[in-house]
């Protein structure tokens, strides 16, 4: 188990990212590019990420759109796959969005690939749920 959005946490996605090879992503989330800057973390420091390739990583991309989030609305929204939470929060103000908002949008239709939700599952189990 790791705690979310650690280095730890980090390593393992990788991990699983290589063993779990290609993930057929559809087009629209094969093209996706997005900077995140994650807020209210549980260290209390903000995280930089990214998402590329439909995985999370750390650090930041050529991206250009930005999304702000709190840490518990990325857990929602990225490892439980709750698209209304992401709705909800953005409505709430809790997800801002600074640049291209093209690129939020194409991934309201995106439906991920048998593949891509196989490793979404084995990222939550192994993220520590404290």
């Amino acid at each position: 188990m790791a705690i979310f959005l650690t280095d730890d946490w980090f390593a393992e996605v990788d991990r699983l990212t290589q063993e779990a090879g290609e993930l057929n992503l559809p087009p629209a989330l094969a093209n996706v590019k997005l900077n995140l800057n994650v807020t209210d973390t549980t260290n209390g420091e903000d995280v930089q990420a990214y998402l590329a390739e439909g995985v999370l990583k750390r650090g930041t991309t050529d991206a250009d759109t930005t999304i702000v989030i709190d840490e518990e609305t990325l857990k929602l929204v990225a490892l439980k796959g709750n698209m209304n939470e992401a709705m909800n929060a953005f409505m709430s103000g809790k997800i801002r969005i600074e640049g291209d908002m093209s690129q939020v949008m194409a991934l309201q239709t995106a439906k991920p690939s048998p593949e891509q939700k196989a490793l979404f599952k084995q990222i939550y189990e192994m993220t520590e749920q404290g």
